[in-house]
């Protein structure tokens, strides 16, 4: 029976999950979702029965290793959740059921040292330089490396852009129409500054104040999501004191950050600092949204010619924010612009935060078919609103020897406001 779960067994997770594995109806309206179904077409690799796998494992009645495999490979890109007719919260599901799983499923001593190294240098801008610099060794000599570690090579960039700083506040330009606080991201820092650079562009002259706080950290997805629950708390109550209270919002512009943040009250649930957690995930908002919210205050002016973009949904953004036409707005607001939508738009472009260095082959499959979707509009740029499906997406470009520029939204609209500029 759905209800033989014990809530209170589980710990402050027991409850969220209750009612999630309780509300799942089995009616397989997530299967033609699942990007994970669609590839490899087991019932055990979608939504509904990934909730068999947990519920089973919940109850004592499965072991925890007879699901590890199932629950792996989800990416968890919550493409099930707008699906879903009974309205299954699966988010509540699949990361807490991680984080009780970190210490009962089995891993090998080459995937906990990928974790390890996963876990101790993306969430640091500084390590992470270092360690995409070094990958350029590791290439060097492929041979000598673990196959289990040889697919952080493969989705490290041939270079990385020089490092760039932001002021600790950055005036609004003309009248200040709002005051806001902006998460800088580590990966992104590394892979693409210039979008942190750009989104503090548009916010200024559009009437927007932004603070950059100096001792704001990683947002603790990647920690969320691969079950390290002590790593992710840590992060969380570090921003939770980074961020000031007074500003109109906390804006994110990486779409797996922004997700994370607004489950600050579901990683620090039975904590004293959840209802904390609860107000400031409430404030947390995406800079499209924000923007569509606030509205332009200067048009664009564009590059004076047509232009075709395609748009690509980030699955934080779309499944988990719900923010699907606010980055389509924005992109509409620059003269000539006509907008591709792409096939099959609601899969996954298979990033995933370190989905593809756990499951390299699935990933990859996804993110060909995503770049083949993007290449058949014929689009001249492709906008996206996460620096995973950035770099995902320009490494399967490149493997099919397109130089198509993949561009974030917001770098997009920069660029229209300054159309004779050379931008990075």
């Amino acid at each position: 029976m759905l209800h033989s779960i014990q809530p209170g067994k589980h710990g402050p997770f027991g409850e969220p999950m209750t009612h999630a594995v309780q509300a799942c109806v089995h009616c397989g309206f997530c299967l033609s979702v699942c990007p994970t179904y669609a590839e490899l077409g087991q019932e055990m690799d979608s939504p509904r029965g990934r909730i068999v796998l947990m519920k089973q494992a919940l109850e004592g009645t499965l072991a925890w290793d007879a699901a590890q495999l199932h629950i792996d490979r989800c990416l968890g890109c919550l493409a099930c959740e707008p699906a879903c007719p009974s309205g299954v919260s699966y988010h509540d599901l699949i990361s807490p059921f991680r984080a009780l799983a970190g210490s009962k499923f089995k891993r090998s001593a080459t995937d906990k040292l990928r974790h390890w190294l996963a876990s101790q240098t993306i969430p640091y801008p500084s390590r992470f330089r270092l360690a995409l610099h070094a990958a350029g060794l590791g290439r060097a000599v492929r041979p000598l490396v673990p196959a289990a570690l040889q697919s952080m090579l493969d989705l490290a960039p041939p270079s990385v852009p020089p490092a760039q700083t932001w002021p600790a506040i950055t005036p609004a330009r003309g009248e200040r129409r709002a005051r806001v606080a902006l998460l800088i991201g580590c990966a992104q820092q590394v892979l693409d500054p210039d979008i942190n650079t750009a989104t503090i562009e548009v916010l200024v002259r559009n009437g927007v104040e932004v603070l950059v706080p100096s001792a704001q950290c990683c947002c603790g997805g990647l920690a969320w999501h691969s079950g390290d629950l002590a790593a992710a708390q840590s992060f969380a109550r570090r921003n939770l004191a980074a961020f000031p209270i007074d500003v109109d919002a906390i804006i994110t512009n990486a779409a797996g950050c922004g997700s994370a943040m607004r489950e600050y009250h579901l990683m620090l649930r039975g904590t004293s600092d959840e209802a904390r957690a609860d107000v400031f995930r409430k404030r947390v908002v995406d800079v499209a949204l924000f923007l569509a919210r606030l509205g332009l205050r200067e048009s664009p002016t564009g590059p004076g010619r047509p232009q075709r973009i395609a748009y690509h949904d980030a699955c934080h953004l779309a499944n988990a924010q719900n923010v699907r036409r606010e980055p389509r707005d924005l992109l509409r607001a620059i003269p000539g612009v006509e907008l591709c939508e792409l096939t099959d738009a609601h899969l996954c472009c298979g990033s995933a935060g370190s989905y593809n260095l756990d499951q390299p082959k699935i990933a990859a499959a996804l993110g060909e078919k995503k770049a083949r979707a993007v290449l058949a509009t014929g689009a001249e740029v492709l906008a996206t609103g996460n620096i995973g499906c950035l770099t995902q997406l320009r490494t399967h470009f490149a493997k099919l020897g397109s130089n198509l520029p993949v561009r974030h939204t917001i770098q997009v609209l920069r660029d229209a406001y300054n159309p004779r500029a050379k931008q990075g």
